[in-house]
């Protein structure tokens, strides 16, 4: 493991601050936090857990984004899920890890020893809210992406994807304005045409078609800007506020 490069302690300077696990803690409670926390870096491709690990902290990603990846008795793998900035790795409660957890970018965790963790949502309620709130947001979330991946066409699921990425790169940010946001995109092409349930061959090109149609701009292979949200937002299949249709 390397050097971490996440290197403040300061809370309030904290990219995640406003949308993580501790976003509506008072100053009392980040003390708290403050004692049990520590910072863990990983480089791109690096293993961060094993299914079946032990599992002696749980964390929030700080920069970066990582992979949750399950493999069946023949050997087959499936990416089940994404973790992106301010997500929340581990289950207060479960010691063993269910899925492998990849870093596919450079990442940053800020990682909370897990049994005084687990001690301090008892003590701290604006922490176990949070933590409520996210839990059911990713419920949500993955309610969503069976749409997504049942009944969506190839260019929806792209468009999709590339849109939740751009609202969570939003969030980060105190404007929250999605429209004119650039983002890095952290999977390769073999890896969304994984999570996708697509093949390589589609993903380049339905990507070439956003592209073309200019719903996208790209800089290099990885560099996504998205002049105008609400046309990439069209592209998705869902109702105008980005949810499914009531």
């Amino acid at each position: 493991m390397n050097d971490i490069t996440f290197k403040t302690k300061d809370c309030g300077t904290c990219p995640i601050r406003h949308s993580a696990v501790c976003a509506r803690c008072e100053p009392n409670e980040l003390e708290e936090l403050d004692k049990i926390k520590y910072y863990r870096n990983y480089e791109a491709g690096q293993p961060i857990l094993w299914s079946g690990d032990h599992m002696d902290f749980v964390a929030s990603v700080v920069t970066g984004v990582a992979t949750l990846t399950q493999t069946m008795e023949d050997g087959r793998t499936q990416m089940v899920g994404l973790l992106l900035p301010s997500d929340f790795l581990g289950r207060p409660g479960r010691k063993k890890v269910l899925y492998d957890v990849t870093a596919v970018s450079d990442l940053t965790l800020c990682c909370f020893r897990r049994k005084p963790f687990e001690d301090l949502l008892v003590s701290t309620p604006h922490v176990s809210q949070r933590l409520l709130e996210m839990t059911l947001n990713e419920l949500d979330a993955a309610r969503e992406w069976m749409l997504v991946l049942g009944r969506k066409t190839a260019r929806e699921k792209i468009a999709s994807l590339l849109a939740i990425m751009a609202r969570r790169e939003a969030s980060l940010h105190l404007s929250g304005s999605v429209d004119g946001v650039r983002f890095e995109l952290p999977l390769t092409r073999e890896a969304m045409a994984d999570y996708l349930g697509l093949t390589l061959e589609t993903v380049s090109r339905q990507i070439s078609a956003l592209k073309r149609d200019q719903i996208i701009e790209l800089q290099g292979t990885r560099q996504v800007h998205i002049p105008d949200f609400s046309a990439l937002l069209a592209e998705t299949g869902d109702d105008s506020d980005g949810g499914m249709p009531d």
